[in-house]
């Protein structure tokens, strides 16, 4: 794990080197602590910040082939780096070192681009072929790791993060775009490849990109979640699906558990990290050091569920006790990591959570992300097939008491009364409709806009989702309703929210690496063609997960009702002691410069979380949303500023 940066002169004859690569990269140090690592080649520079994990003498980056003819960064790792490599010796490619990274070059001298295919990992990789000037960039199939590039004045710019694109030149523009604004006030996040940055994208997950000097960029999937109906007409017994999951997991947790320095996992009271805390009990010789957020609010504890999977395996646990007043002073911060608007606070529970992993000098840990989106554990699946169940008889007076069900956890749940909650779910559309599942939520979410600017409000719902159709349709054609919301879950929700905002950025913050055994390209590929209705039986979610689990975990964790990780939000932030900050940022005179918000709306609102009582979803999604966003213009739009050091400590310029 690291981060990355560099540059390609498509058009350009700027030679900046090594100073442009050193103010890119300082601004990641956080991502790798232990070093920097430089190559300038002819039409592309390579910057690397270390956090040794795997090879920790001589794995620095960049690495290089036999005759130096192709150099590579990457961020990540690559879990079958042993098997690979030992292919590749019998084959005659010779290793200089014993790092994952390797495997990359050599593997991509045989395969070009379709060397991808054969990596198990999570990664951003940059590989700069110097005899053909050519420069390729890759994601992992889930994106796990980040990638940004942006191409200005005939140079593309890369990085893990923007910040580093951003410190690369004063007259790159830095500028909110409206329109993936008004995206994240509907979805919770960006919907695809434009950030909230005008002119910097992400590289997509599952996607690899080609930079020349003649052609430019030029982008290509080379893996998508395959959803699919093709496998369904096979037969099997849930048991034997539960089976083959169980091996599948195994033997994607031994694979994650390859490092150098010690490993350590998340451990939430939930079936997800309980199965893969009990598997690695179970299975491997792995110490197991755990650990854990716990709350002062008791609506979003779970100690309770902790501390008896604790006793169960016996885990050496450490507990990261979030206060109100912990969570409202460390959001600047987060959001200095995300660099982007978010609108719940539970980033922030996580980034003090990975500083007490780092406190413990850990840094690795394995987590549970991933299983509710593939193997059917969210209540948003449950909720359309409720919903598909009443539509089939909207004269029945008891089929919408199942909406009662649904949201059990929530402090003010809409599913408290039937009919209250037939209304709250409403939504014209058939169960054909490709967004059936979330325009409930994508609903809810879209009432913030009445804290907009006028300005704002021309980027309304309809547009945000016909974008979203047109991106999506032809991934979500033929597919049934169960399906369509487990593939937006996972390339949304997972991809652009879980795994960034509230994964790698948050761990990232602190030098820790999170690895996700659920999101083993095998184990999801095998979760696709489960049939729906084994992975939710009835309403009971992650059916075929439970099984697999049975007699690995307590009865009480098997059968637990699912609680999705939250924290609080506006609460954070009007305790005893409101953080000084929101005068800051949420000053008339501040909301007015930025131009996103209504001055006066956004003043009453703030009158009315000052009264510290529980908000309903509109307020709660609002109110860290407005307060992100004018933590994020103020930080990157209005006084970006990162401060260089006179020099870098502990560099190495490879040639």
């Amino acid at each position: 794990m690291c981060g990355i940066a560099g540059y390609f002169n498509i058009s350009s004859d700027n030679s900046p080197g090594v100073t442009l690569l050193e103010r890119m990269i300082h601004p990641v140090s956080h991502r790798g602590p232990d070093g920097y690592g430089f190559h300038v080649g002819r039409r592309a520079g390579l910057a690397h910040a270390r956090l040794s994990i795997i090879d920790l003498e001589g794995g620095w980056q960049p690495i290089h082939n036999e005759d130096k003819s192709l150099w590579v960064i990457f961020n990540g790792e690559i879990f079958n780096y042993r098997e690979l490599r030992e292919e590749l010796e019998e084959r005659g490619h010779r290793f200089a070192t014993n790092s994952d990274t390797e495997v990359i070059v050599h593997l991509y001298e045989e395969k070009q681009e379709h060397c991808l295919a054969y990596l198990n990992g999570q990664f951003a990789i940059a590989l700069y072929d110097a005899e053909k000037e050519v420069l390729f960039l890759a994601r992992d199939r889930m994106g796990v790791r980040p990638l940004f590039y942006t191409i200005h004045k005939g140079t593309l710019y890369f990085a893990s993060e923007v910040k580093s694109i951003f410190a690369a030149d004063p007259s790159l523009p830095r500028e909110i775009n409206p329109d993936v604004l008004r995206e994240i006030f509907t979805f919770w996040m960006p919907g695809g490849s434009e950030t909230v940055f005008r002119g910097i994208h992400q590289l997509e997950a599952g996607h690899w990109a080609r930079v020349t000097a003649g052609a430019g960029l030029s982008l290509r999937e080379y893996w998508d979640i395959p959803y699919s109906t093709a496998d369904r007409g096979r037969f099997r017994k849930e048991d034997e699906y539960a089976e083959e999951l169980r091996e599948l997991l195994i033997d994607s947790v031994r694979l994650r558990l390859r490092a150098d320095v010690p490993v350590g996992a998340y451990l939430s009271g939930g079936l997800d990290s309980s199965t893969i805390t009990s598997l690695i009990h179970h299975y491997t010789d792995n110490p197991l050091k755990t650990f854990s957020v716990t709350f002062s609010d008791s609506i979003y504890d779970e100690r309770a569920e902790q501390n008896e999977m604790v006793e169960f395996l016996g885990t050496d646990h450490h507990v990261e006790h979030c206060t109100y007043e912990k969570i409202g002073a460390a959001f600047p911060e987060v959001i200095w990591h995300t660099e982007t608007p978010i609108l719940r606070t539970a980033p922030a529970p996580l980034y003090l959570l990975s500083a007490l992993v780092r406190d413990h000098r850990y840094k690795v840990v394995l987590t549970g992300e991933g299983a509710d989106e593939i193997l059917g554990g969210y209540d948003i699946f449950k909720e359309a097939k409720i919903r598909s169940f009443i539509k089939k008889d909207i004269t029945s007076a008891s089929r919408p008491l199942l909406l009662k069900r649904l949201y059990p956890y929530l402090a003010l749940s809409p599913t408290k009364s039937a009919e209250f909650a037939k209304e709250f779910f409403h939504t014209d559309a058939p169960v054909d409709d490709l967004f059936y599942a979330h325009l409930p939520r994508w609903k809810t979410t879209g009432r913030t806009s009445v804290f907009f600017s006028e300005n704002l409000k021309r980027q309304n719902f309809d547009d945000a989702v016909e974008n979203l159709a047109a991106r999506f349709t032809g991934k979500l054609a033929g597919l049934d309703y169960f399906s369509r919301a487990q593939y937006l879950e996972s390339k949304l929700l997972l991809g652009n929210y879980l795994l960034s905002s509230q994964g790698d950025r948050m761990a990232m913050a602190h030098s820790v690496e999170g690895r996700f055994p659920f999101l083993d390209h095998r184990v999801v590929e095998f979760a696709c063609a489960i049939p729906p209705n084994m992975k939710m039986k009835v309403l009971n979610e992650k059916n075929i997960l439970k099984k697999a689990m049975a007699n690995l975990l307590p009865q009480t964790i098997v059968k637990r009702k699912k609680q999705p990780y939250m924290a609080p939000d506006i609460l954070s932030f009007f305790g005893e002691n409101e953080p000084e900050y929101l005068n800051y940022y949420l000053s008339p005179q501040m909301v007015a410069e930025a131009g996103f918000f209504n001055p006066k709306a956004v003043e009453q609102l703030l009158i009315k979380c000052r009264k510290k009582a529980r908000q309903g979803f509109r307020e709660n999604m609002a109110f860290v949303g407005i307060l992100s966003t004018q933590i994020v213009y103020e930080k990157f739009v209005k006084n970006f500023s990162v401060t260089m050091p006179k020099r870098l400590d502990n560099i190495k310029i490879i040639s």
